[in-house]
Order: C-alpha cells, then structure tokens, then sequence
C-alpha cells in the first residue's frame, strides 16, 4: 500500500509538472482524434447534390465552358465521395482535387479558384456535421445558373482513383490566353429549382433533411 501511494504521487507530480502550452498539445490532438471518430463519409446522393451546387458556382464565377462544367463536377463528386473522415477533407483527395483542376481549368480560372476560399477549402467540420462554406456566399439553395452537367445522372464517381494524369487529356478545350469574364452572385440566366426534387434530396441525417447548409453525420 505504501509503494502504490508513492507511485500515485509521482504521477500526480509529472501532471502537474506540464505546462499550460503542454496541455493545450494535448487538448488540441485529443479534439481531432474525436473529429477523425465522429466524422462520417457522404452518401452519394448527398455528395451529388453538393457536387452540383458547388460546380454550378464554379462554372458562374469562372466562366466555365460547358466540358469543363462537365469535369469540375466529377472532380468534386469524387472529392466529397472520398471524404471519410476530418483530415481526409484537405489530405491527399485535395491535394487529388486541385490536381485535376489544375488539368481542366486554364491558368487565370485556377489562379482565381485559389484566392476564391468557398471554392477552394469547401468543407468545414461544425458541430458535429459537414458544413459547406459555399452556402455562406451563396445564400438560396435553390438557386442555380446551369442545367446540369451531361454527367449528373450518369457518372458514379471513381475518376480520381485512377491515373493522376486522367483529365490532362482534356484541357484542349482550355481557353489558353484567355481570361474568363468575372461574375457576380446575382447575374441573370440562372436556374431556380425546387429542393424537393428527387436529385436534391440528402440522406445525412434521421430526417433526411438539410439546414443551413451542414449535414448531419448521424446516417450515411
């Protein structure tokens, strides 16, 4: 018994022994081991939407053509499918990511993605959900500039599972030493449509439903 107290005050001692920087370390590794737990990967059908509406936003501000519509929205499905946990969201699927859009964008549209950071970093881990920083720029979610890409009903995903070098053999439809006009959120041609339809619906969370443009991890 005697040895088994000089033991616990030792251990007291070397707690008390860490410092204020020490146990922040500590609180800060314990906070993402419990992120890297509570977070879960998207549902297709919840990745497809968000794919679209992201993609839709790119292919506004950008000025995109309407194949490179079609690839930055497999691009970003494949990115979202690939999202399994908190430090998949800017490990090697973006890195992945922005390879490929590297490939599909000219050098004006990427260098102006980069700076864009709703387009650039687009997810974010928030109360135990995945929050889409898009909807913090573009506030209706029922607003869209494009019909959808020839890809939306089609394409499963997969594409960044293959060869690194997949899209390099369709930038010729890049608009070399062109510079894509800006855009702004509230231009005309756009496309309202209603949540309910079948191609919006999420399967995050128990009701199904989406608020505010997080989604629950609760169901897959």
């Amino acid at each position: 018994m005697p040895d088994l107290c000089i033991v616990i005050q030792k251990q007291m001692s070397n707690i008390l022994k860490i410092g204020d920087k020490a146990m922040k370390k500590i609180m800060m590794m314990a906070m993402m081991m419990a992120m890297a737990i509570s977070a879960k990967a998207m549902s297709y059908s919840a990745a497809k939407h968000e794919a679209l509406f992201l993609s839709d936003k790119m292919a506004y501000e950008l000025n995109l053509t309407a194949a490179q519509f079609d690839d930055v929205y497999e691009i970003n499905l494949d990115y979202l499918m690939s999202v399994n946990d908190y430090s998949d969201a800017y490990g090697k699927w973006w890195n992945r990511r922005n390879k490929d859009l590297k490939y599909v964008l000219t050098a004006y549209q990427y260098e102006k993605y980069m700076k864009l950071n709703y387009f650039y970093r687009p997810l974010s881990w928030e109360k135990g959900a995945w929050s889409f920083v898009v909807y913090n720029h573009y506030k209706n979610k029922n607003h869209f500039y494009k019909d959808n890409p020839k890809g939306y009903s089609s394409y499963k995903g997969g594409n960044n599972k293959k060869s690194d070098r997949f899209y390099a053999d369709r930038n010729s439809h890049k608009q070399n030493g062109k510079r894509g006009n800006d855009r702004k959120a509230n231009g005309n041609g756009s496309v309202s449509r209603n949540s309910s339809s079948n191609h919006h619906a999420l399967a995050h969370n128990n009701n199904g439903s989406r608020s505010g443009g997080i989604v629950s991890s609760g169901r897959r």
